[in-house]
């Protein structure tokens, strides 16, 4: 078992402009928190979505089954509450309601008290030509370390 979790959507930051982020508990079973363990999720194709109620759920996330769960076992890609205070909530759903904004996961991770905790960020879709100027400051910045590197 591996010791840290960190399951990340390397995605979000080149698809989407981050605005805020906030860390939400998820509402897990048993076998959903041993698979997550042993590093077996992935947040890449997630998002986050307001139900009826006014509660936050995260989409998409997909938890592989766990290997010695025989019948007891959870659906992969079952939706999931998150736990946010009541003033975080309102202002997300406002946000999303009114901007347009959406609401993605950025993290996934164990904290020190071993609870399964997601990074959620309030992000706004970037554009074509926003993803080209992404793409040309990494390949500025990776040139320039390799100048770097062989100067040295």
């Amino acid at each position: 078992m591996k010791k840290s979790v960190n399951i990340l959507n390397k995605k979000a930051r080149f698809t989407y402009e981050l605005l805020d982020t906030y860390i939400a508990g998820i509402v897990l079973t048993g076998t959903e928190i041993k698979s997550i363990r042993e590093g077996k999720a992935s947040i890449t194709e997630s998002f986050c979505e307001f139900n009826l109620r006014g509660e936050l759920f995260v989409i998409n996330m997909t938890i592989q089954e766990y290997d010695f769960g025989n019948h007891y076992n959870h659906a992969p890609k079952a939706e999931r509450k998150l736990l946010l205070n009541k003033k975080e909530l309102k202002k997300l759903e406002k946000e999303v309601k009114n901007t347009g904004l959406t609401i993605i996961p950025l993290k996934l991770f164990i904290n020190d008290k071993g609870f399964a905790k997601l990074r959620i960020s309030l992000a706004k879709g970037k554009k074509l030509f926003d993803k080209r100027d992404t793409i040309k400051d990494r390949d500025n910045k990776r040139d320039l370390d390799r100048v770097k590197k062989n100067f040295k």
